[in-house]
């Protein structure tokens, strides 16, 4: 008889829940509590829509900004004289230009030069009032070499070069509300006609604020003495540092120090740079986001288990070892994580594209960035149960089924 016991209880053992009974019972524990589930899974989801987005929305910009600068072009350099130790502006050279195409990579070179005039609207504006435009001597070569367009109207030819006319930058033109070309201004007190309004220049910016004339017209109309004050010079890509390295001797022989040498493309590959150090507080305000979101799983899961100590009892009275109870609210705190991290991942990405819509951007989402949000939600949803899972399977069946 009593090796027919033996026999028997040797054959029991605890019945085992297949991992589809499993997620059977996870689920049903959040449907009996919608509206709690909701709230605790919009701090998980904060978090990861968050991150997702920041990450996003900094791979859609700095994709953006590469393609610009693939199409502008990193091989502009630019000489610009310095200042002289008493704080004076110093000039370059009027052979300036020569001296850069004799420079055996070189296969653009031109300038532009400052112009000593007041830039007004009309005879009626006061001559202080210059509403922060400028005047520059252009040579007609200036667009090739910038890849820069004009918006209206026409760019200084041979003959408009010689002529009181003027070519706006996009900014100037607004300034001075002039909406399009054969409008008139004056510099100093002479008329000039506009004969068109540059589109941005985005390589040099500083462009955008003034009003460009012909070199030939600068020296005749208006005292310019004909020395450039910025030089630009492309040159093929692979050479561009060689080129770099020899400017300012070429130009100032024997005072290289008295002028600076730039590529403006290293501006905007500079702002990409910047633009980590937003990316990171970003990140980490989603970090913060998703551990709040974290708590809050683990207060609604400990809450959970005070509710639903009856059912604990009954399911451990029936036979529930303290494993399936653990595992059953370990597997509803991981569903309701995934739950928040899923919506997350879909509104980040949502927001994603629709700001990169409205920007004209290549919308960009990392596969990555959505897949370690959605890791991070399941580690949260472990940490956030194993304390209630594990409280849950210490309930005595007695106690919990006497809990009121």
């Amino acid at each position: 008889m009593r090796a027919a016991t033996r026999s028997t209880r040797s054959r029991l053992r605890p019945a085992r829940l297949a991992p589809r009974d499993v997620l059977g019972l996870g689920a049903v524990g959040l449907r009996a509590r919608r509206a709690r589930v909701v709230l605790s899974a919009l701090g998980i989801a904060i978090g990861i829509a968050t991150m997702v987005a920041v990450v996003g929305l900094s791979q859609s910009s700095k994709a953006d900004l590469m393609a610009r600068l693939d199409r502008l072009g990193t091989n502009l350099l630019t000489v610009e004289a310095g200042e002289d130790p008493l704080g004076g502006g110093l000039k370059l050279p009027k052979s300036a230009v020569a001296m850069v195409e004799r420079i055996g990579p070189v296969q653009h070179a031109t300038a532009t030069g400052s112009v000593d005039a007041r830039i007004r609207r009309s005879d009626v504006v006061p001559q202080e009032r210059t509403a922060g435009v400028t005047a520059q001597a252009a040579r007609t070569d200036l667009l090739a070499a910038l890849n820069a367009r004009v918006a209206e109207g026409t760019w200084l030819d041979g003959a408009g070069e010689r002529l009181p006319v003027t070519v706006l930058g996009s900014v100037a033109a607004r300034r001075l509300g002039v909406t399009e070309p054969g409008e008139k201004i004056m510099m100093d007190d002479r008329y000039v006609v506009v004969i068109g309004v540059l589109a941005p220049v985005e390589l040099v910016p500083t462009l955008d604020r003034v009003a460009l004339i012909g070199f030939p017209a600068a020296q005749k109309y208006f005292r310019f003495d004909g020395r450039p004050s910025m030089v630009f010079e492309r040159s093929p890509d692979a050479t561009v540092e060689d080129v770099r390295a020899v400017l300012a001797r070429t130009v100032s022989p024997g005072a290289e120090g008295s002028v600076k040498v730039s590529r403006p493309s290293d501006a905007l590959a500079a702002k990409a740079a910047t633009d980590k150090g937003l990316t990171t507080l970003m990140l980490g305000l989603g970090a913060v986001a998703l551990l709040v979101g974290g708590v809050g799983v683990a207060n609604t899961m400990v809450v959970s288990v005070l509710e639903r100590r009856q059912e604990i009892g009954l399911r451990r009275a029936i036979g529930a070892t303290r494993n399936a109870v653990r595992l059953q609210f370990l597997t509803e705190s991981l569903l309701l994580s995934a739950l928040g991290g899923a919506t997350g991942a879909a509104l980040g990405a949502a927001a994603t594209f629709g700001f990169a819509l409205v920007q004209g951007w290549t919308a960009v989402v990392p596969p990555w960035s959505v897949a370690a949000g959605f890791g991070a939600t399941l580690l949260i949803g472990v940490l956030a149960g194993l304390y209630p899972a594990a409280r849950a399977a210490r309930l005595h069946p007695t106690v919990a089924l006497n809990a009121t």
